[in-house]
This record gives C-alpha cells, sequence and structure tokens, in this order.
C-alpha cells in the first residue's frame, strides 16, 4: 500500500469526496493508505504543499496561482469547489450592505482565497476597501461562523450548510454571489509536479477513487447524509439541504475535474483587486495538468 499523506481545510463540506472515499473503501482498493490531515488556516495546506509535508492537497486555488506567479511547481489536478456555495451573511442588526459602512468584514486569508471576491461583492454595492470597510482574516467559514456569533466580525461568506444555520438563527444573507459569479474556483486537488511525475502511478490511483467517490456523491444522498453528519458535525437536516444544493448546482464537478471557466473567473478578479496586471492575461490551463485525471477515466473505463 502507497502512503499519501492527503491534506485539507478544516472540517466542512468541501471535503466530501475524499472522506467519502475513505469511508467506502475506495482508496484502499486502490491500492492507496491515506491519511487524510485537517488544518484550519487555508494558507497552512498551502505551505504544507510547498514544503513536502503534504503529498496532495485540496485546498485554495489561488494559492496555486500565486505559487506559479513565484515560480513554483504546484499544480491543480482536479476540481472541488468549481461553483460557490457561499452566502454573505452579516450579524443580525445588520440587514443592507450599506450598513456594513466603517464594519469588518471577516475572510479566509488576506492573500488569497475569499478576499479577493468579498472586495468585488463590497465593490458592487459601493464599498471599497480599505476607505469604506476593515477586512481581517480569519480563517475558513467555521472560524468564520464563529467569530461573527461572538460579534468579532459583522459579516462574511458562508457556506452550505452553515449559512442555512445561520440565517435559522436570525442573521441574515445579504446576497447569494453565485448569482452574480456563476463560475468561480474557489478550491480545488493540487499537488507539487515534481512529486507527482515521481509517484505517477499512485496519483493516477488517486484520481480513480476521486473520480469514482463524485459519481458516488451524486448517487447517495442518505449515504452522503451519515459521512456529512459524523466529519462535520451538523445535523442530518443540514447535511441533507447541503446535498441538495451541491447537487442542483453541481458544486462538486461531476467528472472530478477543474472547470477553467471557472479558474479564469478567479483569475480575472483577484488579477482585478490584487493590483497583479499580468495574471489578467494569463488563461487556466496554465495552472492545471489534467494528465493524471484523464489517465485514471481511461483505466476506469477499461475495467
Amino acid at each position: 500500500m502507497k502512503k499519501i499523506m492527503l491534506g485539507a481545510i478544516s472540517r466542512n463540506y468541501f471535503n466530501m469526496p475524499i472522506w467519502i472515499a475513505a469511508h467506502q473503501g475506495m482508496f484502499e482498493e486502490e491500492g492507496l493508505d491515506v491519511t487524510i490531515d485537517l488544518h484550519e488556516p487555508i494558507d497552512e495546506v498551502w505551505r504544507r504543499l510547498q514544503d513536502g509535508r503534504l503529498d496532495i492537497a485540496l485546498g485554495v486555488t489561488e494559492h496555486i496561482i500565486l505559487d506559479s506567479e513565484g515560480g513554483g511547481n504546484l499544480e491543480i489536478i482536479g476540481g472541488n469547489i468549481n461553483r460557490l456555495p457561499f452566502s454573505f451573511i452579516s450579524g443580525k442588526n445588520i440587514k443592507t450592505f450599506e450598513d456594513l459602512r466603517g464594519r469588518t468584514i471577516g475572510v479566509s486569508s488576506i492573500e488569497a482565497g475569499s478576499s479577493s471576491l468579498v472586495m468585488k461583492i463590497m465593490a458592487s454595492h459601493g464599498l471599497h476597501y480599505p476607505q469604506d470597510y476593515k477586512i481581517v482574516a480569519c480563517g475558513p467559514i467555521l472560524a468564520r461562523w464563529d467569530m461573527l456569533q461572538q460579534g468579532k466580525i459583522d459579516a462574511g461568506l458562508q457556506g452550505a450548510p452553515l449559512n442555512y444555520i445561520a440565517v435559522d438563527q436570525g442573521y441574515n444573507s445579504l446576497c447569494e454571489p453565485r448569482d452574480s459569479y456563476p463560475w468561480f474556483q474557489f478550491t480545488s486537488l493540487n499537488v507539487d509536479g515534481r512529486w507527482a511525475r515521481a509517484n505517477h502511478d499512485s496519483v493516477v490511483a488517486f484520481m480513480r477513487a476521486f473520480i469514482r467517490a463524485h459519481d458516488w456523491f451524486y448517487e447517495n444522498k442518505a449515504g452522503c447524509q451519515k459521512i456529512a453528519v459524523v466529519e462535520t458535525g451538523i445535523t442530518a437536516e443540514y447535511a441533507d439541504r447541503a446535498w441538495e444544493e451541491y447537487t442542483q448546482a453541481e458544486i462538486f464537478p461531476r467528472n472530478a475535474q477543474a472547470n477553467p471557466e471557472s479558474i479564469q473567473s478567479l483569475i480575472e478578479i483577484s488579477a482585478l483587486l490584487r493590483n497583479v496586471p499580468k495574471r489578467a492575461g494569463t488563461q487556466a490551463y496554465s495552472y492545471i495538468n489534467e494528465t493524471y485525471l484523464n489517465e485514471a477515466r481511461q483505466t476506469l473505463s477499461n475495467r
């Protein structure tokens, strides 16, 4: 059995494909002994993939772009959050975007993740950073939810099912970003290209399990409910609501593939807001390596 250290961010619903592969024995069936290593700071997953402490990671796609711009070796080999499952959730006393003037918005990271999207959304409502509001890096959605409840931030993006939980508890949803930005690659399956080339067969085996997990996700609502309850701690009701949104909107790609249109949207939005003019001219395929996914698909079809 080939040992693989797989990194991911927090106990959130984004991780369902890898949890499915683990719970359903798909990794083992492909000859892999996979350890799932969860981290709260999204930057930590990036750093660990860069320095070799992780072999493969479900992480923020913009980190891969930043690494590539800096001459690094990270690349995208599969999809994850290809469409946004977020609502822009604000405190109970904040009813409109104008109410956020002078307030504090929580984001996953200043360098990457949700910050560029938040700035774009706020700008579309006449609020510009940094003169009109503050941004604080507070980690992924679980951390943002805790800080919102504690009053340490006034608003932030919350993913399904925490957005449903928040609204049911009296918090406000100011907008659904997917309505304005239907394609946005928030997270993806990433590797160091050097490690992947040296472990080609293991990466292809991993991708076979990854593909199978996506197929299983779309076909097994009840099974997904059980896994989500165990791994995230949410109730069965909210697990079902998350599954319904993810399947209806196809948040996870059915083919396990990163979406070039979603990555291009990320590139253009982040280039505009981070003053990286060269990035706007780059193309999504510059960051994607579909070799392993395509080979995995072919070997599965031959079984």
